[in-house]
């Protein structure tokens, strides 16, 4: 079983930054994939950025050049750096893991950020 804890939401202006956090209860390094998805009220779950074994990254092209994903292995930490930030971006975040390809998925609890227009 993986824990993982979101933190870092919040109220930010439009155009403004907000760093996430997620920490995990397992080796980071050692997960198949770690990474972020966001669901806002009435719409599918959809993915933001994640890391694929090996350090590659995954982003939409939707989230491309906006957000960026980082790993501390020194904290068992994920992170989600969002710039210029949108209304369209208020969603509760949720950090997700998988620790073998086809193993099962880990969430957190997600952490809420709202854009206000």
């Amino acid at each position: 079983q993986v824990q993982l804890v979101e933190s870092g939401g919040g109220l930010v202006q439009a155009g403004g930054s907000l760093r996430l956090s997620c920490a995990v209860s397992a080796n980071i390094f050692a997960m198949n994939t770690i990474g972020w998805y966001r669901q806002a009220p009435g719409k599918q779950r959809e993915l933001v950025a994640r890391v694929i074994s090996g350090g590659s990254t995954n982003y939409p092209d939707s989230m491309k050049g906006r957000v960026t994903i980082s790993r501390d292995g020194a904290k068992n930490t994920v992170y989600l750096q969002m710039n210029s930030l949108k209304p369209e971006d208020t969603a509760v975040y949720l950090c997700n893991g998988r620790v073998t390809t086809f193993g099962p998925d880990y969430w957190g609890q997600g952490t809420q950020v709202t854009v206000p227009s």
